[in-house]
């Protein structure tokens, strides 16, 4: 990590985070992501090839704690490749990626990635479409998933006061006992992100969210993720610009691996080499 932008973000979050004297020796607790220098996800300088074919090209990016991030940019841009470095399931050719400022994403796999806090949602809806919204929810919640556990798993009233937390968050609370194969494409993409919020990730990654999705459901998801902001870091990958005009604080774009621009969307979308490359098109 480099001490330069590290000092940035702790000037930045010296009163949240307990003043100036916070410093790189903090120790991170068991579970706890360390954000004290005000990041909780740290690309640098990172590269991917495929077959001679560069899909990420010295990348570098950071999001901080709680921040709504919102990534734009053409087809094969780099977008889904970023993410599957983030989860471990595509391993980066060099660079760094780090989660907090302990925690060094490259040296794990994508299931230990999955369990210290990062849930990401992919394009196409993937729920148990034979059990019901709330069996959905209760098979997400964050437990041991062994076969004694899962025999005698009984819900805490915690569990339970998550399930009813999650289920108004989503706003599925009239269709709780209906299978989840008979909800709509948008309905389908909320219990998604309720099974993630299920896991109670610090960090979700979210992949073209309202693709599909009527007006009124993107209307209530732009809703959701502004109520998420604060209690999780969002970085939101998508194509509709309205969408990303309704809930987007900083936008970056992506175009051939690396960043190409970014700030706030006006700024982006004056931006000559973005309309040329992406809002031109």
């Amino acid at each position: 990590m480099t001490p330069d932008l590290f000092e940035q973000g702790a000037q930045r979050l010296q009163t949240a985070s307990g003043g100036p004297d916070a410093g790189f020796s903090r120790l991170r607790r068991g579970g706890e992501v360390d954000t004290t220098h005000g990041r909780i996800l740290y690309l640098e300088d990172v590269n991917v090839s495929f077959d001679g074919f560069k899909a990420i090209n010295n990348l570098s990016m950071d999001i901080a704690p709680g921040e709504l991030r919102c990534i734009i940019g053409p087809n094969g841009a780099g977008k889904t490749t970023m993410m599957d470095i983030i989860t471990g399931k595509t391993k980066a050719d060099s660079g760094r990626v780090f989660f907090g400022s302990t925690i060094d994403l490259l040296q794990h796999s994508e299931p230990e990635i999955a369990q210290m806090g990062i849930g990401r949602k992919f394009q196409k809806p993937t729920v148990f479409e034979q059990l019901s919204v709330f069996e959905n929810l209760e098979l997400a919640l964050k437990t041991h998933k062994g076969v004694r556990a899962s025999l005698f798993f009984r819900r805490t009233s915690e569990q339970s006061s998550r399930l009813c937390e999650v289920l108004e968050l989503i706003q599925l609370e009239a269709s709780v006992n209906r299978l989840a194969g008979l909800l709509s494409h948008g309905q389908k993409q909320w219990l998604e992100i309720g099974m993630l919020l299920m896991q109670d990730p610090q960090l979700l990654l979210l992949d073209e969210p309202v693709a599909g999705m009527t007006d009124q459901e993107t209307e209530r998801t732009a809703e959701l993720f502004l109520s998420l902001k604060g209690r999780h870091s969002l970085v939101v990958v998508e194509h509709d610009m309205a969408f990303i005009k309704a809930i987007a604080e900083t936008v970056t774009v992506l175009c051939e691996g690396s960043v190409l621009a970014q700030g706030p969307l006006s700024q982006v979308q004056a931006d000559a080499r973005v309309i040329e490359v992406y809002l031109g098109r």
